[in-house]
């Protein structure tokens, strides 16, 4: 139940094992350093179409790169591309949700640039973008950044796109969380308001573990030169295939409907988690992932999602806004639904799995009871097999 992990089908996976994997071919189609790269090139190029056609988009306005190796480096490759070191950029702050390349000091983003950063509302957990809006205008940034790694809220881009046109800073989306659902139309598009949109391929994209960026035509150029030559040299063919084939998919109609089944297993997690007493950040959740807020329960978020695990039930302690913790032992348990719904679970099973989750974290001395309700795991993952 980490909400960055997913299952990638078994034709992505067929695909991860190809002899492509073989094959050097630094540059771009038609554009190589290595000759024999005629069918590298027909992949790459058909890859680039997809993941346009995922989101609506046609080649006039707007580019693809599918070469980026993860999501860290095609943040660092939008940024490079785009910005000079010592640039100011705002974005989420990593106790709010943010990612480590939206400008930790720990991390080269935060080395490299000066990040500021917007939070969320103390009192109910969400986005003030009339606060985002009043620290633009005061910061003056080069780029705005705007996605999550742990905020269970819609994101308004069209508010971020605007907030960015009102200083002309550059608008940057990553959707390497909601891809799927944006694809699916249960989330709001960055399109056609970013100017750049990062993602990993995996999360609810369910494809191989990677990434690739689209940006808009008229910045082309600059980014497909901070991958390559900037920042990697061959591309790992084995996986642009396999990107393809999970563009492919996700442009079918049970993918959109598995999105859609994503967010509904979701909210009723969080309501079953609520209604057993939990905290949960924002009190709700509109897309994959809610947030436990474990301070009431006299337990860190690291001890909580240890207890989970004696269970077999896997989550991540996480970072809660203004949390009074500390990274390594957070006071948050983050849970995602994009693996179980991959599996075929559905509402029934939601509520069951709310429930123990809570009977475990109000009973932390109980190991006799961790010990039955993995049973009880493993006779309910029986029922729904991965392939």
């Amino acid at each position: 139940m980490i909400a960055s992990e997913n299952y990638a089908s078994s034709n992505v996976l067929k695909a991860m094992g190809t002899p492509l994997s073989n094959k050097y071919s630094e540059g771009y189609p038609g554009k190589r350093y290595y000759t024999g790269n005629q069918f590298i090139d027909e992949i790459e190029t058909a890859a680039q179409a997809l993941a346009l056609k995922m989101f609506g988009l046609n080649d006039k306005n707007w580019h693809a790169n599918v070469q980026p190796h993860s999501g860290s480096s095609a943040n660092l490759a939008a940024y490079l591309g785009l910005l000079k070191p010592g640039d100011k950029i705002l974005a989420l702050d990593l106790g709010a949700g943010g990612h480590l390349t939206h400008g930790s000091p720990v991390n080269f983003s935060g080395q490299l640039f000066n990040f500021v950063h917007y939070s969320v509302n103390p009192r109910t957990g969400k986005f003030n973008y009339q606060e985002i809006a009043r620290i633009t205008k005061r910061e003056k940034p080069k780029m705005i950044v705007c996605g999550a790694t742990a905020y269970t809220q819609k994101i308004n881009f069209k508010k971020f796109g605007a907030i960015a046109a009102s200083v002309n800073a550059l608008m940057l989306a990553d959707i390497a969380h909601i891809a799927g659902l944006i694809i699916a139309k249960v989330h709001p598009s960055p399109f056609p308001y970013a100017d750049v949109v990062t993602s990993t391929t995996h999360k609810t994209l369910r494809g191989p573990r990677s990434a690739f960026i689209i940006c808009k035509k008229t910045l082309a150029k600059q980014i497909d030169r901070a991958i390559f030559p900037g920042l990697q040299g061959g591309p790992q063919n084995h996986i642009t295939a396999a990107k393809a084939v999970c563009f492919q998919e996700a442009l079918s109609a049970k993918f959109a409907r598995d999105q859609k089944q994503t967010v509904k297993n979701a909210q009723t997690l969080a309501q079953t988690l609520i209604d057993q007493g939990l905290k949960l950040v924002a009190e709700s959740t509109e897309n994959h992932l809610v947030l436990i807020d474990c301070q009431n329960l006299n337990l860190s978020g690291k001890q909580g999602a240890e207890l989970l695990a004696e269970a077999a039930i896997y989550t991540n302690a996480n970072m809660i806004p203004f949390d009074p913790a500390t990274p390594l032992n957070p006071s948050g348990i983050r849970i995602g639904t994009p693996a179980l719904t991959t599996r075929g679970l559905k509402d029934k099973e939601m509520k069951q799995i709310g429930q123990w989750i809570a009977q475990i974290l109000h009973n932390p001395a109980d190991q006799k009871l961790r010990q039955q309700i993995k049973q009880k795991v493993f006779h309910l993952t029986k029922k729904f097999p991965l392939y």
